[in-house]
């Protein structure tokens, strides 16, 4: 059987990605799960899957996971903190590695996993936004591989010729389309965005996600983000990416060849479908999710996006250009904003003012390094803790 780690476990994806591996018991067994501070859930999964080793960020929740493993009778050894993490990444039992944690604290772990030659199942935007150069040369070095599980760039994945390598524009491809949902507010009129709450923002139509990439879904951040990613994964400069409205999510993204030829990857919006084609991948294995019955979905719709009632789109595009540290420092500060907003500090379109302030003043620099990602990091969301206590920066 082939061993999983879960980084994230508790979250969205690293829920799903158990109830794939939950189908098939006599083909994987889970090694290691590590999550932020979910001790209680953390705790319930420990139960049914007994993995090796459980990881918990916060050192104070992973005590409380260590007294409930005891007094349960558990095997699983239980560490703590970023080296906790680190651990997990890498752990000798598992061949397979699912990046789920979100956000730049799921960078280093990522990285690690990919230096450790193991499979990495890439759901951790933040790792290729980043330090995307640097995750594609440890990939390489170490015979690595990475499968993309973003809908989004899994499918892409799927799109491409199996002899295509990670970071190598494949043959005659000639361009990528990245598909979006249009989120919540497609059709909201722009003057009310101003006004929208974080309950509307998180209600996406018709995915089921955390309430952080849900909040990017809704100002096609989310969208930005896949851009940059999907440039570092499959080779290819911005302006080979396109990215279309599809309010269906039904077509998951496109890729057309110097032929003419224009081949799509279809489903269900559910992300069981990327994590079974990752898990199994080169095989195809069963995945609980219901087929797709086109009679009933009838029509398949397409818009351009409205860069001007979403302009983080554009914001994401421009950093792409830029290249360097500007993607790390767009992520950093959409982070902050995107905290602001759920917290009742900032309004919805203050989301992107807050990421336009610090662009227009970060100092693009040649990333080399983690301590580089990291620093420009650090530089970005004090950045954005300056604009958002800065009303000039925040207000309309």
């Amino acid at each position: 059987m082939a061993g999983v780690a879960i980084l994230g476990s508790t979250g969205s994806i690293g829920l799903s990605t158990l109830d794939v591996i939950r189908r098939h018991p006599g083909r994987f067994h889970v090694e290691a799960l590590a999550a932020d501070r979910n001790d209680g859930r953390l705790l319930e999964q420990c139960l049914e899957f007994t993995p090796e080793l459980a990881a918990l960020a916060s050192p104070e929740a992973a005590a409380r996971l260590e007294a409930g493993v005891r007094r349960h009778g558990l095997p699983t050894r239980v560490v703590a903190g970023q080296e906790g993490l680190m651990e997990a990444a890498t752990c000798a039992g598992a061949a397979q590695v699912m990046a789920a944690i979100v956000g730049a604290a799921g960078l280093a772990p990522t990285l690690a996993a990919a230096r450790a030659g193991k499979r990495v199942l890439l759901a951790n935007k933040e790792s290729l936004v980043c330090a995307g150069r640097l995750l594609v040369e440890a990939v390489e070095a170490s015979g690595a591989e990475l499968v993309p599980i973003d809908s989004e760039h899994n499918a892409i994945f799927q799109c491409m010729p199996h002899s295509a390598a990670i970071g190598t524009r494949a043959a005659g491809l000639r361009r990528i389309v990245l598909t979006a949902s249009g989120g919540p507010f497609r059709q909201t009129p722009a003057a009310a965005l101003e006004r929208v709450t974080p309950e509307q923002a998180v209600a996406h139509p018709n995915w089921r996600m955390g309430r952080k990439i849900s909040v990017d879904s809704a100002t096609l951040m989310n969208k930005g983000l896949e851009l940059i990613e999907a440039c570092l994964l499959f080779g290819v400069g911005p302006e080979r990416v396109d990215v279309v409205v599809h309010p269906q999510s039904v077509i998951h993204s496109m890729v057309e060849y110097a032929d003419g030829s224009v081949l799509a990857q279809l489903g269900n919006p559910d992300m069981r479908t990327p994590i079974a084609h990752a898990l199994g991948w080169p095989d195809r294995i069963e995945s609980g999710v219901e087929s797709l019955d086109l009679i009933a979905i009838a029509q398949l719709g397409f818009e351009a996006p409205d860069l001007e009632r979403f302009p983080c789109l554009r914001l994401a595009r421009e950093a792409a250009v830029a290249g360097g540290t500007a993607p790390t420092a767009l992520n950093a500060a959409n982070e902050m904003a995107v905290e602001a907003f759920l917290g009742g500090k900032l309004n919805f379109t203050g989301i992107a003012r807050v990421i336009d302030s610090v662009l227009q003043r970060h100092d693009v620099r040649t990333v080399t390094s983690l301590d580089e990602a990291l620093a420009a990091d650090r530089r970005a969301r004090e950045a954005a803790r300056r604009a958002l206590e800065s009303r000039e920066a925040v207000s309309s």
